[in-house]
């Protein structure tokens, strides 16, 4: 089969959607392929790690043509060549037995081709049904970005490497945490829905804020027993869940706290960017020391070299004096992921915790554990 592309970036950018999740180090060869199917003017492009599968569809006439083709090629490769070559370049792509022929102006590749009939894929439809809702991509993106820092990484309790999808009633609410911080935000839904709860791993999550788009643009959520799929723009994510229990969140966040303040976050940002400077990344502790008395919060920090810094904000506060500390890359992520003007911070005791939440989303909530010295 020969095929005439007229613009490179029409395989390029399906391309380039799918090959995030490709795995170089995998020990099955199939999977650092990407499964290409040209039928009846549609090119469909599927990559999978066997627990995360993308999907994208796209229409071109160029690839109306009355022959098919079904194979499957080493994405990195496929995709290294498209980048390198000239913007607006004319491809011929011709599959020779078990080989794949690229040839542009005077530069011609010749890549190995595996049996299509060899790519694992997933299939949803053996499932039972479970439910369908639709939201638009950027209020999930902010939603994940707001929450994802708080994910466990590689944490034993494998149910804490991911984030929880709950729907109750009409009401979506996203959780992450790794036991040092909880980061939940809510969504609203235009229906009402039976109690679901499903466990998203990182991976996944990580794929997915790529993927989804700044834009009021769809995205269609299925979460179904044992996978979730997320359909948007050209492309489908499919993703198998993690089992397992997630903890009680509800129990972390605290009924009351009567010491709280509100603060401007670029200004609480920048005073903890600077004093970071001091902190060695190498050192285990990264802490910062939170001191807020009457009008004022005092920022502070040492290293093992015996180098400190100091920072001070005026505030809004009269209450006692809270003398706590915290890991400052953790409080850093969370106050890069807000677009807020102001934050407001709420302690349940002098010496403990810090909850940050939104003066204009009761949706939001950060819970940061206090770091012994």
């Amino acid at each position: 089969m020969k095929l005439i592309i007229t613009d490179k970036d029409c395989l390029l950018k399906p391309l380039q959607m799918v090959s995030g999740i490709v795995d170089r180090r995998h020990t099955l060869p199939i999977l650092s392929n990407v499964l290409i199917e040209i039928e009846n003017g549609k090119l469909k492009l599927v990559t999978s790690d066997l627990e995360i599968e993308v999907e994208t569809v796209t229409g071109n006439p160029d690839f109306e043509n009355d022959k098919t083709l079904k194979t499957s090629v080493s994405v990195r490769k496929f995709l290294d060549i498209l980048r390198a070559l000239p913007s607006n370049s004319n491809l011929e792509l011709t599959k020779l037995q078990n080989r794949l022929q690229i040839v542009s102006g005077k530069s011609r590749f010749n890549l190995q081709l595996l049996s299509a009939e060899d790519f694992p894929r997933m299939i949803s439809d053996e499932e039972p049904s479970g439910i369908t809702f639709t939201l638009k991509q950027q209020i999930l993106k902010n939603q994940l970005l707001r929450t994802a820092p708080a994910m466990a990484h590689k944490d034993i309790r494998y149910y804490l490497n991911g984030l929880l999808f709950s729907v109750e009633e009409d009401k979506l609410t996203i959780v992450a945490t790794d036991m040092h911080r909880l980061g939940l935000t809510s969504i609203h839904l235009d229906e009402n829905f039976e109690k679901t709860e499903t466990i998203v791993p990182r991976k996944t999550v990580l794929e997915l804020i790529k993927q989804l788009e700044d834009s009021d643009e769809p995205v269609t959520i299925k979460i179904l027993p044992k996978k979730i799929c997320f359909h948007f723009s050209e492309a489908v994510l499919t993703s198998k869940v993690i089992a397992g229990n997630f903890i009680n969140f509800k129990r972390a966040i605290p009924e009351a706290c009567p010491f709280e303040f509100t603060i401007n976050r670029l200004d609480f940002l920048h005073a903890l960017q600077r004093i970071a400077i001091i902190l060695n990344t190498n050192e285990l502790l990264q802490n910062v020391r939170l001191n807020i008395s009457n009008g004022k919060m005092n920022i502070s920090a040492h290293n093992k070299d015996q180098e400190d810094a100091q920072e001070e904000i005026e505030i809004d506060y009269s209450n006692e004096t809270i003398d706590s500390t915290f890991n400052i890359s953790y409080l850093m992520e969370v106050l890069n992921t807000l677009n807020s003007k102001t934050i407001k911070c709420s302690f349940k005791k002098i010496d403990g915790g810090i909850l940050i939440t939104l003066p204009d989303d009761q949706q939001f909530m950060h819970i940061l554990m206090p770091m012994l010295e």
